[in-house]
């Protein structure tokens, strides 16, 4: 039976927004400074009076339904503007307790960590940051399950991403063909695509896939490669070619931040895949949470380029 917007307990929506941003009960009880039961109480009666579950179990959280990722954007920009107006709530970085959670491989946090913790150092002194490592087909399941609140990465199909996940491009992705300094190929003044497809490469497949991305672009062409190895860091890559006469397709602007720079030769790839964008991605429940807000605009201040 559905409960009409007059007969609704507005104290309710508040419930909602701490489960949508929070991703658990336990944590919504705490941030709502309530009891386990009584937001397990409210939620009945929110799915009785909107007629659905609104949320189901999600490993050791919850997760919400289709209906409820519909009600949010509504909902949660309702309640952000009601909370503006009464309190003018704003987030202070030089105060504020903060922890934020990132998703990044190991090429997107050589690049990004140094710096961004050397800025909040200066503006958020006590924010802490912690990393986790992205597998570039779990982007939707991490910020789905609230287990980072961003993730910064190149997306598998942007064609196939959730609507209740939003994204913010940052930089493209410039690639070469890497090999050791002493290798045969690296006296050439460029390779041919006979050689460079015989040769032998190493490739980084993030989610252990038997078929990196430039194996893809490649079978497009109706090509192959003589790939030997993968591995599932990017460091572990440029190590590879360092030590041996595997060449790799890397990005271009990690090697400047490797100690190994000197011992490594980039050369010019025959065939250019196309570009690849590293985004800020981030659940939707999350466009009005200030300190979130703050987070994502710091990020596109410090890393977005216009190409």
């Amino acid at each position: 039976m559905f409960v009409s917007f007059r007969a609704l307990d507005l104290n309710l929506l508040k419930v909602f927004e701490a489960l949508m941003t929070e991703g658990s009960v336990t944590r919504a009880a705490n941030a709502l400074r309530m009891t386990q039961p009584a937001v397990s109480n409210a939620l009945a009666r929110l799915r009785d009076a909107l007629g659905d579950p609104l949320f189901v179990r999600a490993g050791t959280g919850i997760r919400p339904t289709q209906r409820a990722v519909v009600l949010w954007e509504p909902i949660g920009e309702a309640l952000e503007s009601v909370r503006g107006a009464l309190d003018e709530q704003v987030f202070d970085p030089a105060r504020a307790q903060t922890e934020f959670s990132l998703s990044m491989s190991d090429y997107v946090s050589s690049l990004v960590m140094p710096n961004l913790l050397a800025h909040l150092g200066k503006v958020a002194p006590k924010s802490r940051v912690h990393t986790v490592p992205n597998t570039v087909v779990e982007i939707a399941d991490q910020l789905e399950d609230n287990r980072v609140d961003c993730v910064l990465s190149v997306y598998v199909n942007e064609a196939q991403q959730p609507a209740a996940i939003r994204s913010r491009s940052l930089w493209t992705v410039d690639y070469a063909c890497f090999m050791r300094r002493g290798h045969p190929l690296a006296a050439q003044k460029r390779l041919s695509t006979r050689t460079f497809l015989n040769a032998g490469h190493v490739d980084v497949s993030l989610a252990g896939k038997t078929m990196p991305s430039y194996d893809l672009f490649l079978a497009s062409r109706g090509l192959s490669r003589n790939l030997v190895a993968t591995v599932n860091h990017y460091s572990a890559a440029y190590e590879v070619v360092r030590q041996s006469d595997l060449i790799a397709v890397l990005p271009s602007d990690l090697r400047s931040q490797s100690r190994h720079a000197p011992q490594l030769h980039a050369m010019p790839l025959p065939l250019k895949a196309p570009p690849r964008i590293v985004s800020l991605f981030w659940h939707q429940r999350n466009d009005t949470v200030p300190a979130q807000r703050w987070l994502r605009e710091t990020l596109v201040e410090m890393f977005a380029r216009s190409d």
